[in-house]
Protein backbone atom coordinates (compact mmCIF):
# COMPACT_ATOMS: atom_id res chain seq x y z
CA UNK A 1 0.00 0.00 0.00
CA UNK A 2 2.50 2.43 1.42
CA UNK A 3 5.95 2.63 2.64
CA UNK A 4 7.13 5.51 5.37
CA UNK A 5 11.22 5.96 5.63
CA UNK A 6 13.23 8.97 7.39
CA UNK A 7 15.98 10.23 6.05
CA UNK A 8 17.29 12.88 8.31
CA UNK A 9 14.23 15.09 9.31
CA UNK A 10 12.53 14.80 5.83
CA UNK A 11 9.75 11.53 5.97
CA UNK A 12 9.12 10.07 2.93
CA UNK A 13 5.42 8.05 2.16
CA UNK A 14 5.66 6.35 -0.93
CA UNK A 15 2.46 4.65 -2.54
CA UNK A 16 4.56 1.73 -3.85
CA UNK A 17 2.52 -0.97 -5.56
CA UNK A 18 2.91 -0.14 -9.78
CA UNK A 19 -0.73 0.42 -10.26
CA UNK A 20 -3.26 3.29 -10.18
CA UNK A 21 -3.21 3.99 -6.68
CA UNK A 22 -7.15 4.03 -6.19
CA UNK A 23 -8.16 5.55 -3.03
CA UNK A 24 -10.23 3.05 -1.39
CA UNK A 25 -10.64 2.27 1.83
CA UNK A 26 -7.27 -0.13 2.17
CA UNK A 27 -4.90 2.50 0.91
CA UNK A 28 -6.45 5.57 2.77
CA UNK A 29 -6.46 3.53 6.10
CA UNK A 30 -2.49 2.75 5.14
CA UNK A 31 -1.73 6.35 4.74
CA UNK A 32 -3.45 7.98 7.61
CA UNK A 33 -1.81 4.92 9.98
CA UNK A 34 1.74 6.40 8.52
CA UNK A 35 0.56 9.97 8.79
CA UNK A 36 -0.44 8.79 12.66
CA UNK A 37 2.89 7.62 13.31
CA UNK A 38 3.83 11.09 12.37
CA UNK A 39 1.84 12.77 14.43
CA UNK A 40 2.58 10.64 17.15
CA UNK A 41 6.35 12.52 17.42
CA UNK A 42 6.63 14.58 20.95
CA UNK A 43 6.64 18.36 19.96
CA UNK A 44 10.17 18.65 21.52
CA UNK A 45 11.52 16.86 18.25
CA UNK A 46 13.53 18.87 15.39
CA UNK A 47 11.42 20.16 12.41
CA UNK A 48 10.48 17.74 10.06
CA UNK A 49 8.85 17.41 6.41
CA UNK A 50 6.56 14.99 4.68
CA UNK A 51 7.74 14.08 1.41
CA UNK A 52 4.09 12.18 -0.40
CA UNK A 53 5.25 9.97 -3.63
CA UNK A 54 4.76 7.22 -5.66
CA UNK A 55 5.98 4.30 -7.93
CA UNK A 56 4.64 3.76 -11.00
CA UNK A 57 2.66 5.58 -13.80
CA UNK A 58 0.32 7.06 -10.65
CA UNK A 59 -0.18 9.00 -7.93
CA UNK A 60 -3.11 8.27 -8.02
CA UNK A 61 -6.15 8.20 -10.13
CA UNK A 62 -8.81 9.03 -7.66
CA UNK A 63 -11.82 6.96 -5.79
CA UNK A 64 -11.75 3.04 -6.47
CA UNK A 65 -15.09 3.37 -8.65
CA UNK A 66 -14.61 0.01 -9.12
CA UNK A 67 -14.44 -1.47 -5.63
CA UNK A 68 -17.58 0.77 -4.93
CA UNK A 69 -19.39 -0.77 -8.03
CA UNK A 70 -22.09 2.53 -7.74
CA UNK A 71 -23.42 0.76 -4.44
CA UNK A 72 -23.98 4.09 -2.29
CA UNK A 73 -22.82 2.42 1.29
CA UNK A 74 -19.28 1.99 -0.10
CA UNK A 75 -19.03 5.29 -2.10
CA UNK A 76 -20.14 6.96 1.55
CA UNK A 77 -17.50 5.07 3.23
CA UNK A 78 -14.46 5.67 0.09
CA UNK A 79 -15.66 9.62 0.94
CA UNK A 80 -15.60 9.86 4.73
CA UNK A 81 -12.28 7.76 5.28
CA UNK A 82 -10.88 10.39 2.02
CA UNK A 83 -12.41 13.62 4.08
CA UNK A 84 -10.27 11.81 7.30
CA UNK A 85 -7.53 11.70 5.25
CA UNK A 86 -7.50 15.22 4.03
CA UNK A 87 -8.36 16.69 7.58
CA UNK A 88 -5.18 14.56 8.61
CA UNK A 89 -2.51 16.09 6.26
CA UNK A 90 -3.75 19.52 7.02
CA UNK A 91 -3.75 19.11 10.74
CA UNK A 92 -0.50 17.62 10.28
CA UNK A 93 2.60 19.43 12.68
CA UNK A 94 4.94 19.84 9.57
CA UNK A 95 5.14 21.10 6.04
CA UNK A 96 4.31 18.44 3.51
CA UNK A 97 5.60 18.16 -0.12
CA UNK A 98 3.77 16.19 -3.14
CA UNK A 99 6.47 14.99 -5.18
CA UNK A 100 3.93 13.84 -8.47
CA UNK A 101 5.78 11.31 -10.71
CA UNK A 102 2.91 9.96 -11.95
CA UNK A 103 -1.02 11.04 -13.09
CA UNK A 104 -3.04 12.63 -10.20
CA UNK A 105 -7.01 12.37 -11.31
CA UNK A 106 -10.32 13.73 -9.36
CA UNK A 107 -9.45 12.83 -5.73
CA UNK A 108 -5.79 12.03 -6.86
CA UNK A 109 -5.69 15.71 -7.82
CA UNK A 110 -7.09 16.67 -4.33
CA UNK A 111 -4.26 14.90 -2.68
CA UNK A 112 -1.91 15.99 -4.23
CA UNK A 113 -3.10 19.94 -4.02
CA UNK A 114 -3.93 19.05 -0.06
CA UNK A 115 -0.04 19.11 0.57
CA UNK A 116 1.59 22.64 1.22
CA UNK A 117 4.35 22.40 -1.81
CA UNK A 118 3.61 20.50 -5.33
CA UNK A 119 6.49 18.84 -7.37
CA UNK A 120 5.73 17.50 -10.59
CA UNK A 121 7.18 15.29 -12.94
CA UNK A 122 7.80 17.53 -16.20
CA UNK A 123 8.16 14.67 -18.72
CA UNK A 124 5.17 12.31 -17.94
CA UNK A 125 1.48 12.44 -16.09
CA UNK A 126 -0.84 14.98 -16.10
CA UNK A 127 -3.29 16.77 -12.92
CA UNK A 128 -6.73 16.37 -14.04
CA UNK A 129 -10.26 16.91 -12.23
CA UNK A 130 -12.55 13.98 -14.30
CA UNK A 131 -15.47 14.87 -13.02
CA UNK A 132 -17.25 16.18 -16.16
CA UNK A 133 -15.67 13.68 -18.16
CA UNK A 134 -17.08 10.63 -16.43
CA UNK A 135 -20.00 11.81 -15.52
CA UNK A 136 -19.81 12.51 -11.75
CA UNK A 137 -20.86 15.60 -9.56
CA UNK A 138 -17.73 17.47 -7.33
CA UNK A 139 -17.96 17.43 -4.11
CA UNK A 140 -18.17 20.99 -2.69
CA UNK A 141 -15.54 20.76 -0.12
CA UNK A 142 -13.42 19.58 -3.61
CA UNK A 143 -14.34 23.18 -5.32
CA UNK A 144 -13.38 24.91 -1.71
CA UNK A 145 -9.94 23.42 -1.92
CA UNK A 146 -9.48 24.38 -6.10
CA UNK A 147 -10.51 27.92 -5.39
CA UNK A 148 -7.90 27.99 -2.28
CA UNK A 149 -5.52 26.75 -4.16
CA UNK A 150 -5.97 27.94 -7.54
CA UNK A 151 -8.27 30.78 -7.31
CA UNK A 152 -11.66 31.28 -8.33
CA UNK A 153 -11.20 32.74 -11.94
CA UNK A 154 -10.74 30.78 -15.47
CA UNK A 155 -8.25 28.08 -14.29
CA UNK A 156 -10.67 26.98 -11.98
CA UNK A 157 -13.14 26.61 -14.98
CA UNK A 158 -10.78 24.63 -16.63
CA UNK A 159 -9.78 22.41 -14.65
CA UNK A 160 -13.80 21.68 -13.47
CA UNK A 161 -15.80 22.73 -15.80
CA UNK A 162 -13.29 21.84 -18.65
CA UNK A 163 -11.62 18.65 -17.32
CA UNK A 164 -8.20 19.99 -18.40
CA UNK A 165 -5.47 17.43 -18.81
CA UNK A 166 -2.71 19.76 -17.44
CA UNK A 167 0.90 18.42 -17.82
CA UNK A 168 3.76 19.82 -15.42
CA UNK A 169 4.80 22.93 -17.76
CA UNK A 170 0.70 24.13 -17.97
CA UNK A 171 0.47 23.40 -14.25
CA UNK A 172 3.54 25.32 -12.92
CA UNK A 173 1.99 28.70 -15.91
CA UNK A 174 -1.42 27.97 -14.02
CA UNK A 175 0.64 27.96 -10.78
CA UNK A 176 -1.08 25.13 -9.77
CA UNK A 177 2.55 23.30 -9.20
CA UNK A 178 5.68 25.27 -7.53
CA UNK A 179 8.31 23.43 -9.48
CA UNK A 180 8.65 20.56 -11.43
CA UNK A 181 11.57 17.41 -11.84
CA UNK A 182 13.00 16.06 -14.14
CA UNK A 183 12.13 12.02 -14.00
CA UNK A 184 10.70 10.37 -10.94
CA UNK A 185 13.82 10.45 -9.51
CA UNK A 186 14.87 14.12 -10.45
CA UNK A 187 11.34 14.77 -9.13
CA UNK A 188 11.69 13.34 -5.71
CA UNK A 189 15.31 15.00 -5.61
CA UNK A 190 13.52 18.16 -6.02
CA UNK A 191 11.07 17.73 -3.38
CA UNK A 192 14.31 16.87 -1.11
CA UNK A 193 16.34 19.65 -2.18
CA UNK A 194 12.97 22.05 -1.26
CA UNK A 195 12.77 20.22 1.97
CA UNK A 196 15.61 20.78 2.71
CA UNK A 197 15.30 24.74 2.08
CA UNK A 198 12.01 24.83 4.15
CA UNK A 199 14.22 22.85 7.48
CA UNK A 200 16.72 25.50 7.30
CA UNK A 201 13.96 28.24 8.61
CA UNK A 202 13.23 25.85 11.29
CA UNK A 203 9.72 26.67 11.85
CA UNK A 204 7.48 25.30 14.08
CA UNK A 205 5.31 22.30 13.26
CA UNK A 206 2.39 23.13 15.58
CA UNK A 207 2.30 26.87 14.94
CA UNK A 208 2.86 25.70 11.47
CA UNK A 209 -0.22 23.50 11.17
CA UNK A 210 -2.36 26.14 13.22
CA UNK A 211 -1.77 28.59 10.46
CA UNK A 212 -2.66 25.69 7.63
CA UNK A 213 -5.62 25.00 9.62
CA UNK A 214 -6.74 29.30 9.58
CA UNK A 215 -5.72 29.27 5.79
CA UNK A 216 -8.18 25.92 4.93
CA UNK A 217 -10.43 26.90 7.72
CA UNK A 218 -13.05 26.46 4.91
CA UNK A 219 -12.05 23.43 3.44
CA UNK A 220 -12.50 21.71 7.02
CA UNK A 221 -15.68 23.29 7.25
CA UNK A 222 -17.18 22.30 4.08
CA UNK A 223 -15.87 19.02 5.34
CA UNK A 224 -17.83 18.68 8.73
CA UNK A 225 -21.40 20.09 6.45
CA UNK A 226 -20.63 17.58 4.28
CA UNK A 227 -20.14 14.91 7.09
CA UNK A 228 -23.17 15.73 8.75
CA UNK A 229 -25.30 15.98 6.43
CA UNK A 230 -24.29 12.21 5.20
CA UNK A 231 -24.93 11.21 9.46
CA UNK A 232 -28.56 12.69 9.01
CA UNK A 233 -29.08 11.06 5.70
CA UNK A 234 -28.32 8.37 7.15
CA UNK A 235 -30.44 8.57 10.67
CA UNK A 236 -33.00 9.52 8.07
CA UNK A 237 -33.27 6.40 5.99
CA UNK A 238 -32.49 4.16 9.05
CA UNK A 239 -35.79 5.34 10.43
CA UNK A 240 -37.85 4.37 6.78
Amino acid sequence: MCSLEKKGNIYILTLTDPGEHRLNPDLIDSIRSALSTLKSHPPSSPPSILITTNHGKFFSNGFDLSWAQSFSPRLKLMSSKFQLLVSDLISLPMPTIAAVTGHAAAAGMILALTHDYVVMRKDRGFMYMSEVDIGLVIPQWFVVLLEIKIGRGKVLREVVMGAEKLTAEMAVERRIVGSVGEGAEGTVDAAVELGERILKRRWDGGAFAKNRMVVLRDVLKAIEQEQSMEEKASQTSSRL
